[in-house]
């Protein structure tokens, strides 16, 4: 079977068709835009779709809360319904779901290559999952076993109120506090919160990319980039505990989105892993839960695709 799947970020979407008849799913054409580039996510994929022949069954995976087949994206200025999109695209089969639902139905296509580990720990086979991801914006959800497979459950946790553990944490959140009001995870553990952690300790502006500063961060080459990153790296850690915790994340975490692939080096150094046990007395609890980096830029894909299958 092949179907239309789509991963909707917040700074690129994606398009593929995605052939299913193997074990692992195979993308056989691909499209990408800047997100906020377009005029419609239906103009990108009749584009896409221009002389193919349309699968009768797709699947989005779109940043932001999946409410009866309907989404008010995150960070993208869109409201979109998957039955207009049906029917502006030509394909009745038509699925909407959270992307971090998308990365946890693509876990069981995943392979070792696809994951970095940072932690072995020791797997429960049918234990809760727990998935985080900073890019655009961050990214939470988990799995549950249900007895029978994995069930996955999207979740807005990035938005939960963010926690200062530390005096730079904290002039961080008075920082952003001042400029935004209520501060969020995801207003440190984002691109544009790299961008705002540099600006805070250099005590200037920036209109620098994520990338730029990350760079010199992990080159050594500016030592407020360094810092950047440590802090950074901390909070990223704080929080994914803080998660593993929640859920009892026994069968893992997993780390997707766009940054921590880039930022693979830093993740290693000790500074994420040593703020993911840092949790007092369940600090031995969190030394025993696996934890993998996602590396496999397509896994949205696979896991939208595996949705638009079950239709």
């Amino acid at each position: 079977m092949i179907v239309l799947a789509a991963d909707i970020g917040g700074t690129t979407s994606r398009l593929a068709l995605v052939e299913l008849d193997a074990a692992r799913p195979r993308i056989i054409d691909r499209a990408s835009a800047p997100s906020r580039r377009l005029a419609s996510l239906g103009a990108l994929a009749r584009k896409f779709l221009d002389g193919k022949r349309a699968p009768a069954r797709a699947c989005f995976a779109v940043a932001g809360p999946v409410t009866n087949g309907a989404v008010k994206t995150t960070n993208l200025p869109w409201v979109i319904d998957s039955r207009a999109l049906a029917t502006e695209i030509g394909i009745p089969g038509m699925t909407l779901i959270n992307d971090f639902a998308a990365i946890g139905e693509a876990l069981p296509f995943l392979v070792s290559d696809d994951l970095e580990p940072l932690q072995h720990g020791v797997r429960d086979p049918t234990g809760p999952i727990a998935l985080i991801g900073a890019g655009t914006g961050l990214g939470q959800g988990f799995l549950f076993h249900d007895g029978d497979r994995y069930r996955v459950r999207d979740s807005e946790g990035g938005h939960a109120t963010f926690a200062s553990s530390t005096e730079r944490e904290w002039r961080v959140h008075s920082f952003l506090e001042k400029r935004v009001g209520p501060v969020s995870w995801e207003r440190v553990l984002s691109g544009s919160g790299l961008v705002a952690v540099y600006e805070c300790l250099s005590g200037t502006s920036s209109d620098e990319e994520p990338a730029a500063i990350s760079r010199r961060g992990l080159a050594g080459t500016d030592p407020i980039a360094v810092e950047t990153l440590d802090l950074f790296a901390a909070v990223y850690g704080a929080q994914a505990g803080n998660l593993a915790l929640t859920v009892l994340a026994t069968g893992g975490v997993y780390i997707a989105g766009g940054i921590a692939p880039k930022l693979r080096a830093k993740l290693r150094d000790g500074t994420f892993m040593a703020a993911f046990r840092s949790k007092g007395e369940l600090a031995p609890f969190l030394a025993r839960v696996p934890v993998h980096v996602i590396v496999c830029p397509d896994a949205a894909l696979f896991g939208a695709a595996a949705v638009a299958q079950r239709g």
